[in-house]
């Protein structure tokens, strides 16, 4: 009886083959998952520091605004303060008589002597 060594050593290889597919297969599914949870950590740190930084330039922009409110307040603060004072009984009555001939007034009101104003006249 003669054994066929090219027989026997194509089984081995096949058997060998065989062992490292059933051992590699379920390693590899978890090595694929440790790989795939790892890149999910990163993006989802990425994504965190996105929102982070996103919160950030919104606070920023905030307080920004909220600074140039505040110097506008003053401007119109000051821009009253210097038209009260500024304004006199005589000015006021120029712009009363000012505004009789822009020709847009469809209601008049006139102080009269006893301070009490005609509410409305027509004509």
């Amino acid at each position: 009886m003669r054994i066929d060594w090219v027989a026997v050593v194509g089984i081995f290889v096949a058997l060998l083959l065989l062992g490292g597919i059933l051992w590699g297969i379920p390693n590899y599914k978890v090595y694929a998952r440790e790989l795939n949870g790892k890149a999910q950590l990163r993006e989802a740190e990425w994504n965190r520091q996105i929102a982070v930084q996103e919160a950030e330039a919104l606070k920023e922009s905030a307080k920004l605004k909220a600074d140039a409110e505040v110097i506008r307040a003053k401007g119109i603060a000051e821009a009253n303060e210097i038209i009260s004072e500024s304004l006199t009984e005589r000015y006021i009555q120029y712009k009363f008589v000012e505004g009789l001939n822009d020709g847009n007034t469809e209601v008049i009101y006139v102080p009269t002597e006893a301070n009490l104003p005609i509410l409305e006249a027509r004509g």
